[in-house]
């Protein structure tokens, strides 16, 4: 077996040499590819783009910070070609540690000024594909339950009668959580807003790996309050789970979920060709069906009527640059595992 093997290793390789075979593009028709935002959505656009190509996916699904972890440990030898969604400020650090490469797509005249402000930040090694707002969504039933007040404010959180009843992310797994983090400090300042996460730490009942996870718990009736990104709370509301949405009365970070090429990519046409496609407005459009509820990049791409308004929310000026950047979000996971995770709940 292992000899037939070698001899018809062999034929495809002279055929390759004579011009028979496909030549350099041997590699073609197939497409690795990383995937951040929920399976549900990443199984539709693998669908959707081998259906319209014929172009085979490997698909891996992990979350923001889990994809940037594995990127950069293949980075010698890089294994996939784009890495699809996810919170941007991961993605802006793996471009600044030269781990994506820049691609100047046609869509770009299509996109909406946040997403091209995106690929500015960083070369045009990333660029956005949807934004969404954070904050947290509670299960009124348990809520009621446990006769606690409505959660209106980041400060709510904190208070001593909701001990036991939150749930978030891991900041360095999860880019949700890392934007928590990131958010609170930006909103109240490092010291300050360091006491915040030492006072949440005491409330919190699990850090999760996925940065979704909380709010499916409280819509399981796991935990009372999960911190998400509001488009995934809709998710479970859309579901028919007792869940109620809050955008937080201090105001509120947001994420601008990007795309990148993986430096060396070994299918980069097929790369390319994944990019463009992403970046349409009828293929953004498919969110719906796999119930996400982001903000589109693509400005003819029409939301769902359940996606959240980010016109009425009270954003933060969110400073991606500086929280996208590799010392500085190497340094707060560093404080926040060293200040925070150890301490007693």
């Amino acid at each position: 077996m292992h000899r037939i093997a070698r001899v018809a290793g062999l034929g495809v390789l002279a055929a390759g040499l004579l011009g028979l075979g496909t030549g350099p593009a041997t590699a073609a028709g197939k497409l690795t590819l990383y995937c951040s935002p929920q399976i549900e959505w990443c199984n539709l656009m693998v669908e959707s783009f081998e259906k319209e190509t014929g172009i085979k996916v490997a698909m891996t699904r992990k979350s923001s910070g889990e994809t940037f972890a594995q990127i950069k440990a293949e980075a010698s030898n890089p294994k996939g070609d784009v890495w699809w969604g996810g919170t941007g400020d991961p993605h802006l650090q793996a471009a600044e540690e030269g781990l994506t490469q820049a691609y100047d797509s046609p869509m770009r005249k299509e996109l909406q000024d946040w997403a091209l402000s995106q690929a500015k930040a960083a070369g045009d090694k990333t660029i956005g594909i949807y934004a969404g707002a954070l904050g947290f969504g509670y299960n009124k039933d348990l809520l009621a339950k446990a006769g606690l007040p409505e959660p209106k404010c980041w400060a709510d959180l904190i208070k001593p009668e909701f001990k036991g009843h939150v749930q978030m992310a891991n900041p360095n797994s999860s880019g949700t959580a890392y934007t928590t983090l990131a958010t609170i400090i930006q909103i109240m300042g490092e010291e300050k807003g360091f006491d915040y996460m030492k006072a949440l730490h005491k409330n919190i009942n699990q850090y999760t790996k996925s940065g979704s996870a909380p709010i499916k718990a409280a819509a399981r009736g796991e935990t009372t309050v999960g911190i998400v990104f509001l488009h995934d709370a809709v998710t479970q509301v859309v579901s028919g789970f007792p869940v109620v949405v809050v955008a937080p009365c201090e105001g509120t970070g947001y994420e601008i979920g990007s795309m990148s090429i993986i430096k060396d990519a070994r299918n980069l046409d097929e790369a390319k060709k994944f990019y463009d496609f992403a970046l349409r407005a009828d293929i953004q459009e498919l969110a719906v069906q796999a119930q996400a509820y982001q903000v589109m990049s693509n400005k003819a791409a029409k939301p769902a009527k359940e996606s959240p308004n980010l016109e009425t929310i009270k954003l933060i000026d969110y400073d991606f640059v500086k929280y996208g950047s590799s010392d500085e979000r190497r340094r707060l996971l560093e404080k926040w595992d060293t200040d925070v995770k150890p301490l007693p709940q």
